[in-house]
């Protein structure tokens, strides 16, 4: 092997020596008996591989400890599935790296773990937030798609901030209670045993109450509605990337197809209530 070999089997070494420390932390931390297990697992898998390196480096290398903080941080807070997955995709391995050392069975075979071993152990893990997650996708998109359609029409039927703030903030909670009592009483027909239909509830109604102050909040810094508008919509975009974004990670689908797909439903909603409130206006003769 020549320099150029070596230097990237170092940076695949160290990350594997990172990613084992990784695991074992998480390991210590997490009370779930067969999350435990997998997380073991994976340490020792990552562990293994460092070894293999090891032996084609003739070096020891040490962990990139702000990675560890970094990923460990991002599991407590965004969940574990979460940074394990975005680990994973951060770090280029696999196949395609490892299929350059051809002569080598035992990097490929590094190669084959990581695509196929890993991914399986990955699958093991069982996280609550995730069961939840179609609730949160509820919330979420309902907010999304029927409050931007809603502060749309306030905007120019009532063109007042405050004024909008205020009747916004009161059908927003109205409909974030009635959306958690709508997915209650479905999660609880649905009797399969899987999801708790109190906690489906308390998910969905507090992600539509964030969407909602989300959005709100433009109206009360803001005197100017058309301005107020535009920040909505910057806000709605935001909300709709950071999200889809963590979901498309933490599920393993496209970004791009879900975050064009809720971004067009809601800004058409918008679009349509915008008009509708113009022609109210217009037509009623209603000024405030």
């Amino acid at each position: 092997m020549d320099k150029k070999d070596i230097d990237l089997l170092l940076a695949s070494q160290r990350n594997e020596v990172t990613e084992c420390l990784v695991y074992e932390r998480l390991s210590r931390v997490e009370k779930d008996p067969e999350n435990k297990k997998a997380f073991i697992a994976l340490s020792r898998e990552e562990a293994t591989h460092a070894a293999v390196l090891q032996k084609f480096t003739n070096k020891v290398v040490n962990p990139y400890m702000w990675k560890v903080w970094m990923y460990y941080w991002t599991a407590k807070i965004l969940g574990i599935t979460f940074a394990i997955k975005k680990m994973e995709l951060n770090e280029e391995i696999g196949l395609n790296f490892y299929s350059q050392f051809s002569a080598y069975p035992e990097l490929l075979q590094i190669g084959h773990d990581e695509s196929v071993h890993e991914n399986r152990l990955i699958k093991m893990i069982n996280e609550e937030r995730l069961e939840y997650m179609g609730s949160v996708v509820l919330g979420l998109n309902d907010a999304l798609v029927e409050f931007t359609g809603v502060l749309a029409g306030f905007t120019l039927a009532l063109s007042n901030t405050p004024l909008i703030a205020l009747t916004g903030g009161i059908t927003g909670i109205a409909a974030a209670l009635s959306m958690g009592s709508s997915e209650y009483l479905s999660t609880k027909s649905e009797n399969t045993g899987r999801k708790s239909p109190m906690k489906a509830s308390v998910y969905t109604s507090i992600a539509y109450l964030i969407t909602v102050v989300a959005l709100i909040f433009p109206y009360i810094i803001f005197d100017n509605v058309i301005i107020a508008l535009l920040v909505m919509f910057l806000m709605a975009i935001i909300i709709i990337a950071a999200f889809n974004y963590y979901y498309s990670v933490a599920r393993t689908e496209c970004f791009k197809k879900r975050f064009l797909e809720m971004a067009f439903l809601s800004f058409s909603v918008a679009g349509i209530s915008f008009l509708i409130g113009f022609l109210l206006k217009h037509f009623t003769g209603i000024e405030t």
